[in-house]
């Protein structure tokens, strides 16, 4: 069998380790052979491909340099870095647990959608427990041979592609290697500056009617924060051919931007090109659900089921948004699906703990929580043993509860939620230091949470300290604004000062 037509049928294959690795023996006998080079870099560059439409999660590095101009006050409704506090048409936020930025956790950990921008550096530096999806802080026979230049050819000891040697200018003019070699710069050499310049000369080597050249320029812009000079490729590329990639590219711009509403509707032009797009259908989806509007998060998941009824993510974040709904029987029939279709980990398998025993099928919820624990890991063992230290108080055993919280901080330090739950159970027992200490120490992990705040503030009352209990109410209405029972205590304390 010829060597290339075996290497192009690894690539075919998905085999590219193996088709790259041919493709190095073939230039070894010739180094100047164009169309092996142009298979290898596309091997090299699909090992290693990453789908640019994605959001990804922001760096300290990108908070410090974003000099993108965004208004501080935003009108409600209008901007991802504060959402409204209330959910729109769903559950209260007091039931659905929020990230620090006030957003409630989906039911499908991604990129970019857990947690927003922290407001100060110290909170950026703590890494708060908002997502566990969160990157850390700090990134031949029978074919016509042309022969290339020196550049091509490949030492063994050295990179394959020596870029400081390139004439960039000459590979513009030839688009079918400049497209290879311009995803090889990008994604293997992840040289930006490189794959800018190599762009920039193709499209205008091809008199800017291209519209390729000026998506991958709009790639380059974004990797390097310049949202604005992206937004101007992409809306240019889309005047010449409408596509998939470059609706979604000009949405993740406009996020960047802080402008979901022009996302929203640069979406739904392309769902007028694009009918029923699966894509384009999750994107409204999730910024619905980052504006905390449940209600059309939902409607716009249920349409990417009715094209794509094998959707992870949809299943997943309507089963959520049910189970919060107080409908828990609609969503164990959700979370079975997902296991139906082979998704097997322990949140899905504290999911259904959960929703079986809100369902009162408590036959099935400790059978759950026990496979989730033998597939848990650090990141979710602490969850686990909290939620099964709810169940514990639902059946009304307080000891195996504490154990649980306990068992919880055992395995992550840092689980907030657990603090306070143990500061009831202390304050419950009359231990009042004890308790103050865990409410202390939530509140000081998660500053986004108001209950610590609250449960302090009920048990300064209790005491007779009004004015411990008056701060911690406001600090309480600030995590959370306009919460109800918190208004009401905050009414009655404010009669009890006028009556002292």
């Amino acid at each position: 069998m010829d060597p290339l037509f075996l290497a192009y049928s690894l690539f075919r294959r998905r085999r590219f380790q193996e088709s790259a690795d041919l493709c190095t023996q073939l230039l070894e006998k010739n180094p100047y052979d164009q169309a092996t080079w142009t298979l290898k870099t596309r091997a090299l560059t699909e090992l290693v491909y990453v789908d640019e439409v994605e959001n990804d999660e922001e760096g300290i590095a990108e908070m410090l340099m974003d000099d993108n101009a965004i208004a501080n006050v935003a009108r409600p409704g209008t901007s991802l870095k504060k959402p409204p506090t209330a959910v729109t048409g769903g559950p209260s936020a007091a039931m659905r647990p929020t990230s620090q930025s006030g957003r409630p956790l989906s039911g499908f950990a991604r990129p970019d959608t857990q947690g927003g921008r922290p407001g100060t550096m110290e909170q950026a530096i703590k890494t708060p427990r908002t997502s566990h999806t969160a990157r850390p802080v700090t990134s031949a026979s029978g074919r016509f041979v042309r022969l290339g230049t020196a550049s091509m050819i490949s030492s063994p000891d050295g990179p394959f592609i020596n870029l400081s040697r390139l004439n960039l200018g000459k590979y513009a003019q030839k688009n079918s290697l400049a497209r290879s070699l311009f995803e090889y710069i990008l994604y293997h050499e992840n040289d930006i500056r490189h794959a800018l310049e190599l762009a920039a000369q193709a499209t205008e080597a091809s008199q800017f009617k291209d519209w390729w050249w000026k998506v991958q320029l709009a790639k380059c812009y974004i990797r390097l924060g310049m949202y604005r000079d992206a937004e101007r490729q992409l809306l240019s590329a889309l005047k010449q051919q409408p596509m998939i990639d470059s609706y979604l590219l000009l949405a993740k711009c406009n996020v960047k931007l802080d402008q979901p509403i022009t996302a929203l509707d640069t979406y739904k032009k392309g769902l007028e090109k694009f009918p029923e797009d699966v894509s384009l259908l999750t994107g409204i989806a999730r910024i619905y659900e980052m504006l905390n509007n449940m209600t059309e998060s939902s409607v716009h998941y249920k349409l990417v089921l009715r094209s794509d009824n094998m959707n992870v993510e949809a299943i997943a974040c309507i089963g959520s948004n049910y189970f919060y709904s107080d409908q828990p029987e609609i969503a164990l029939k959700f979370y079975r699906r997902l296991l139906q279709m082979g998704v097997n980990n322990a949140e899905l398998l504290n999911n259904l703990g959960l929703s079986c025993f809100y369902a009162q099928q408590y036959d099935m919820t400790l059978v759950c929580f026990e496979r989730a624990l033998v597939l848990s890991d650090n990141e979710t063992a602490g969850d686990i043993w909290y939620n099964i230290g709810h169940v514990a108080l639902g059946v009304g055993d307080t000891n195996l509860a504490y154990q649980c919280f306990r068992m919880a901080l055992t395995v992550d330090n840092n689980h907030a939620e657990s603090y306070n739950n143990l500061g009831v159970l202390e304050l419950r027992r009359g231990h009042m230091e004890q308790a103050r200490a865990f409410f202390q120490a939530s509140f000081a992990l998660a500053p986004q949470m108001y209950e610590p705040h609250y449960n302090s503030a009920m048990m300064s009352e209790w005491i007779g300290d009004l004015q411990t209990a008056y701060v911690s109410v406001k600090r309480a209405l600030e995590a959370f604004d306009n919460h109800s029972d918190s208004n009401q205590l905050m009414a009655s304390l404010k009669k009890q000062f006028s009556m002292l």
